[in-house]
């Protein structure tokens, strides 16, 4: 019986937070969820099931230190039935992990790793509840899809793809013979339609960039270089990044006004889904042309559809869809003013070869007990810690949240301060997972990254993103462990000026109550505000009947209203209500709380 180590996993209700170790021997399977760890160099090789096709660098490393087997195109039911015998999985975007791949396995899948970026095939909950480690490797592709982005945009404004097809159309056909006597179909006339497909010229045109991570700056570098004038929308990129290589930050209304070419690298996020509707295309400049190689879902693809069959979108160039692949009588792919590609934003061969190596790592030192900067679960928190800080974890993600959405539109975050108000002294109050869920309310929202404590400082980093603690010392019994957390933005504009407090920094701040997260101030308002659903933040002139408009307007679009709290500065002055919302109010109902004379600012926060 040979020796190994284990990792084991505690979970709580809302998020896994709890990750140690200890050395163990083998034994039968139990009802503990536990993520075993093979030490290197001691017993049998691991299995790593290879489920989709992985470039033969990747494989190699594999194989130095696990056994591979390379099974492809596997029916969900034969995934579940292998699985069992395996302690890896490596799979890209065409095979579903299932909660039912994760209970199949019985306790021995260790790792399952994601050669790409997305992991919307990856049931992550499930993932974590069975102690299994998701990799991704999410830095190989980046120029592949940036120039297939680029391939697509020049093919579309020229409309090579039609007119090669129309080349190659035979008009008329004689028969023929070759030189060996077989007979053979020879054309009699191509078809030679030149004015048929007369292009448009990118010198000069505005490209939009939806979305300026790492795909979308490479594309603005290119177009940048074959003459656009290129602007991004963006509300997290920072703008002397984007200013570095000529680009401007605008808002999303502004990009839709003004681009006459607009290229999609957004993650696809709850906020992000079906970006790209009847409205959105309703406000585009008329004959816009749309590129697509971030993810199907981003798009409405039956709003795009009426948008060209109306002429408001001239063209589009997709290389994602909804459902991949399409089915045959998608009207989308068919149509004449779209040019479609089977996702191969990352089908190069140094793509391929670049991926297949970063996951094979990544998998690798996973198998060792190594927890590599590409996790994006199972943060490592000791027990005792997490018992505490539990009801503080959703109240500093949902901080980071609310303060992030408050930022103007092209403002950069860079800067942000969290402060701790306890009784505690500095040695007695760990708060690295505090800080890590704090990047991921200002961090997720906004991007495909999955943050945990594993990655949060990581991340922070990779974005420019400088996370500094403050600790405010209070009098009284250090039994409880935080009175109140701040979250502060400096350095930026915000949506809702009453957001600012003196110093000149967007500021929010929560404390738990009855174990619940509430928000207690805003700017230099105090509010009381239980951080449920989602917020609208209004200011006002303090008079009478302003509750009751706004609540009747709500009332009118079925919104339910969970909780409301008025601040005032003195009567007959300002004042700020805070509404928590169940639903999302239409863009006509917000519309008309700031019609409402008495309203001068207002903003709606998701959460």
């Amino acid at each position: 019986m040979s020796a190994i180590s284990s990792w084991n996993l505690t979970i709580s209700p809302d998020t896994t937070l709890s990750f140690s170790w200890r050395p163990s021997l083998p034994s039968r399977p139990r009802k503990r969820k536990t993520l075993v760890v093979l030490a290197a160099g001691l017993g049998a090789k691991p299995t790593v099931l290879v489920a989709e096709k992985l470039g033969d660098p990747g494989i190699q490393l594999l194989k130095t230190f696990a056994n591979v087997d390379c099974s492809y195109n596997l029916s969900p039911e034969e995934l579940c039935t292998k699985i069992s015998l395996c302690d890896a999985l490596i799979v890209r975007s065409g095979t579903k992990v299932t909660r039912d791949v994760f209970e199949s396995s019985m306790g021995r899948l260790k790792v399952v790793g994601r050669a790409g970026v997305g992991i919307d095939n990856v049931d992550l909950s499930a993932a974590t509840e069975h102690g299994c480690l998701v990799v991704n490797a999410p830095t190989s592709n980046t120029i592949a899809a940036a120039e297939h982005g680029i391939a697509l945009l020049t093919a579309m404004a020229r409309n090579v793809a039609q007119a090669d097809a129309s080349v190659k159309a035979e008009s008329s056909c004689i028969q023929g013979w070759t030189e060996k006597g077989c007979p053979m179909t020879i054309p009699e006339n191509w078809k030679w339609e030149r004015s048929k497909y007369v292009g448009v010229s990118l010198v000069g045109k505005t490209l939009a960039v939806m979305g300026f991570g790492k795909v979308g700056s490479e594309v603005a570098r290119r177009a940048k270089g074959l003459g656009m004038d290129v602007i991004a929308h963006d509300p997290y990129a920072p703008a002397d990044r984007a200013r570095a290589i000529g680009v401007e930050l605008v808002t999303f209304e502004e990009a839709l006004r003004t681009a006459d070419f607009i290229s999609m690298h957004m993650p696809l996020t709850p906020a992000t889904s079906k970006m790209f509707n009847d409205e959105a295309f309703s406000r585009v400049k008329k004959g816009v042309r749309i590129v697509n190689v971030a993810r199907g879902g981003v798009i409405d693809e039956e709003a795009l559809l009426r948008a060209l069959d109306a002429g408001i979108v001239a063209q589009a160039a997709l290389d994602v869809f909804t459902e991949e692949p399409p089915l045959q009588e998608n009207k989308l792919v068919r149509h004449e003013n779209v040019i479609a590609t089977p996702h191969l934003g990352a089908s190069t061969t140094e793509a391929q070869e670049g991926v297949a190596l970063e996951i094979a790592e990544a998998v690798v030192g996973a198998l060792k007990g190594e927890l590599a900067a590409t996790a994006v679960n199972a943060p490592m928190v000791p027990a005792e810690v997490l018992l505490e800080l539990s009801p503080y974890v959703a109240l500093t993600e949902k901080l980071g949240r609310l303060a992030v959405q408050l930022v103007a539109g092209g403002s950069g975050v860079k800067f942000v301060k969290v402060a701790y108000a306890s009784a505690r002294g500095p040695d007695d109050l760990d708060t690295r997972l505090l800080r890590a869920m704090v990047t991921k309310g200002l961090i997720e929202p906004i991007s495909s990254v999955f943050v945990n404590l594993v990655n949060a400082d990581f991340i922070a980093k990779q974005r420019g993103l400088r996370i500094t603690e403050e600790r405010i010392v209070l009098d009284g019994s250090p039994e409880k462990a935080l009175e109140f957390i701040q979250v502060r933005i400096a350095n930026v504009e915000s949506k809702f000026a009453s957001a600012m407090c003196d110093s000149g920094e967007i500021t929010v701040e929560g404390r738990v109550k009855d174990g619940k997260p509430h928000l207690t101030k805003v700017g230099s308002m105090g509010v009381d505000v239980s951080l449920e659903g989602s917020i609208i933040l209004c200011r006002q002139v303090d008079q009478p009947g302003i509750i009751g408009k706004v609540g009747s307007i709500l009332g009118e679009e079925n919104v339910n209203v969970n909780f409301m709290s008025v601040s005032r500065i003195a009567a007959g002055k300002q004042a700020v209500m805070t509404i928590g919302v169940d639903e999302e109010p239409s863009r006509d109902a917000l519309k008309k709380i700031g019609e409402i004379s008495a309203v001068e600012e207002f903003v709606f926060l998701k959460l």
